[in-house]
């Protein structure tokens, strides 16, 4: 199977069948059948996509119920470093952070079900990443956990001096503060 589990309950990561010859390489980067093998029905609505430069870390960012977020990370572009935060009350992984190095080259995906806040650093001079939802945005459903949370102790591998992050992520509040109503 293309799929490999992470320990923590519904993510896990996608690795894609790649066929490459002197042309280039095709792959399916999703296939709904595929994906129903492992349990994930969701049809997606939305896709987003962003291109940053190096030193930008964006999150941690999530959306309550009923306009929560199954999401679909992959990068087209560069390098990330991927980065989720359980915020399932009652989950064996409550609490605990999972990272993983998304790469235009390695072609992986990561598959963040509902009760996960998302975000990830840029690693290479430029990166663009495309993720799909399963849920349209709703502004006044977001949600958020400050990104240098000493609690989580995540390392973005970026220099604190080098990061770039937007007023609005510099603002959220504290894991132990966040407003989540999710449950596992």
């Amino acid at each position: 199977m293309p799929f490999i589990e992470t320990g923590f309950p519904g993510l896990f990561v996608f690795e894609p069948v790649v066929y490459k010859d002197s042309r280039g390489f095709f792959f399916e980067a999703f296939n709904q059948a595929t994906f129903a093998t492992q349990g994930v029905n969701e049809v997606f609505v939305q896709d987003n996509q962003s291109k940053s430069s190096y030193g930008v870390v964006r999150g941690l960012h999530y959306q309550l119920p009923p306009y929560a977020q199954s999401k679909l990370v992959r990068v087209l572009e560069g390098s990330i470093l991927d980065v989720v935060l359980d915020i399932r009350k009652g989950s064996p992984t409550y609490g605990k952070v999972y990272s993983i190095e998304l790469t235009a080259d390695n072609q992986l995906q990561l598959y963040i079900p509902k009760g996960f806040a998302h975000g990830f650093s840029v690693l290479s001079p430029v990166a663009q990443v495309l993720y799909k939802c399963d849920t349209l945005y709703n502004k006044p459903s977001e949600g958020g956990v400050h990104l240098a949370d000493p609690s989580l102790a995540i390392d973005w591998q970026i220099p604190e001096a080098d990061r770039i992050i937007s007023e609005k992520d510099t603002c959220q509040p504290l894991f132990k503060d966040c407003v989540n109503t999710f449950v596992f």
